[in-house]
């Protein structure tokens, strides 16, 4: 009997079309949608089906990917398929906390909403800046930016892809620096600000008073959090986990090796694109890795495993 875990990708896996399908063909999935729209007064099928200039903008996408997110897990679950744990990648993790039963979907959708702006305008645009680092371990990456002011590790994605954030003209220097040192490759990315950075804890102590309006639920599974990849059964823990996710590192390559540990065996990347199949593929190949981005995929991916 295969073990299945539930993962949901983050901030840049989101595209314009997603989600079009469901929406057309599921009752569930377009009521999800057509409450979040009155709910956030955001006309979430522009956002999400037509091609747009807010879909990429931080406190837009965030909503619209977490609201796709749960609108497939919906019909996945409808068919039949249920997971034995969950995850998701940054903002990913609110899909991930809803699926396992903590919270309820419209809770997720606006708090992702509050966060995508608080994290959108929290530092200045401009000041903040964030690099993928290539092909070096993280303990020498580590050891070649501590004494860099205001430069931390974002996001331990898999063995090879390290993302770095902090101040704009700290992380170029550490890009310099780790080019020297030997990494294969650095890429500044194309971002708005300085994600998972300490710099970001005032967005994350803010936040936190609109978690404390939510009601969550207890944990129908399990799910692994970012913030150091412990498995979570008890809802209790899940608001400080949220606050202190916003600034501190995305462990995601921890998160899966802790999974597995536990005997998951299977996964299943619900959402647009394949970025953590890809990340898996350097994490574990001797795991399975299915994706639901399309209807067409629910039906395959279902009849293979239910």
């Amino acid at each position: 009997m295969n073990k299945i875990a539930f993962i949901y990708p983050g901030q840049g896996a989101q595209k314009a079309g997603m989600g079009a399908d469901f929406y057309e063909k599921s009752e569930k999935s377009r009521a999800l949608y057509e409450k979040a729209r009155d709910m956030l007064d955001l006309d979430l099928k522009a956002l999400c089906f037509e091609e747009n200039d807010k879909l990429d903008l931080t406190e837009y996408t965030q909503a619209a990917l977490v609201t796709t997110c749960l609108a497939m897990t919906g019909v996945v679950m409808e068919k039949g398929l249920k997971p034995d744990i969950t995850a998701g990648l940054s903002l990913g993790e609110y899909a991930a906390i809803s699926a396992a039963g903590g919270m309820d979907p419209l809770d997720a959708i606006r708090l992702v909403r509050k966060r995508g702006i608080l994290m959108a305008s929290t530092v200045p645009s401009g000041v903040g800046a964030m690099c993928a680092v290539m092909a070096m371990d993280s303990d020498k990456i580590e050891e070649v930016i501590k004494d860099i002011p205001d430069v931390t590790i974002a996001n331990y994605n898999c063995p090879g892809q390290i993302v770095l954030t902090g101040k704009k003209e700290g992380v170029e220097t550490a890009a310099e620096n780790l080019k020297a040192a030997g990494a294969k490759r650095t890429v500044m990315l194309n971002v708005s600000g300085p994600f998972h950075s300490p710099l970001l804890k005032p967005a994350g102590d803010e936040l936190a008073k609109a978690l404390d309006e939510v009601v969550l639920h207890p944990l129908s599974v399990p799910y692994v959090t970012n913030v150091d990849a412990s498995i979570v059964e008890e809802v209790d823990k899940t608001k400080d986990l949220l606050r202190r996710q916003v600034y501190s590192p995305v462990r995601w390559m921890q998160s899966m090796e802790r999974m597995i540990e536990e005997g998951v065996d299977t996964f299943l990347e619900i959402g647009p694109g394949k970025t953590l199949a890809g990340f898996m593929r350097k994490i574990n190949r001797d795991v399975k890795v299915y994706n639901i981005a399309t209807w067409e995929d629910v039906e395959k991916v279902t009849g293979e495993l239910c």
